[in-house]
């Protein structure tokens, strides 16, 4: 494939980028968390069957970005210190790594605690592992830990963007917005 510069990530990666943001902050809201027997609680029902829905679509907005990534081009990176770019990529591969991770980790500690996947409208996808309770809620627990860490990276991720569209005064965040929010530099630029 050609290798051309371009200023603006495409339509599509922006639409992938943007839904897999409000669906992991979705999800996150909805992730019923604490004890199993709260968790599996029916009162807790509708909350666990959002969180492992978006979870699956996490999962699928994921496999997607990375089957775009490699046919799509995006922009190159602003001349800056070799610190911040090393930082962009290391943030940007914690960030699909753990968009990987955490479904993985839901769905792996659910099974072997021997519960169901159970989606919206009752879909129950049923345990394909044998059942090792310990570790399953050993799993459950890491993804838990993963929960609270995408979030604190894709904050930091945020608070880039803005620096660099604030403080550097490039096109970085700008590259990622939608044309109609993409606003001009404080300084008018």
């Amino acid at each position: 494939m050609e290798h051309r510069s371009i200023a603006r990530y495409g339509i599509v990666a922006q639409a992938l980028h943007w839904a897999t943001v409000i669906v992991v902050l979705i999800a996150f809201l909805y992730g019923p968390g604490g004890s199993e027997e709260r968790i599996y609680a029916p009162a807790r029902d509708f909350d666990r069957q959002l969180h492992e829905t978006l979870g699956l679509c996490v999962l699928a907005l994921v496999v997607l970005r990375v089957i775009w990534r490699m046919f799509d081009t995006r922009p190159e990176p602003p001349p800056g210190a070799r610190w911040m770019n090393v930082a962009a990529k290391l943030a940007q591969g914690g960030l699909y790594l753990l968009l990987f991770a955490l479904p993985f980790t839901a769905i792996t500690g659910a099974w072997l605690e021997g519960h169901p996947l159970t989606l919206l409208a009752g879909l129950k996808i049923a345990p394909v592992l044998g059942t090792s309770h310990a570790v399953g809620a050993i799993i459950a627990t890491i993804h838990t830990w993963l929960g609270d860490a995408i979030m604190w990276l894709a904050g930091f991720h945020a608070l880039a963007g803005i620096y660099h569209h604030f403080f550097l005064k490039d096109d970085v965040l700008a590259s990622m917005l939608p044309r109609v929010l993409a606003a001009r530099h404080p300084d008018g630029t």
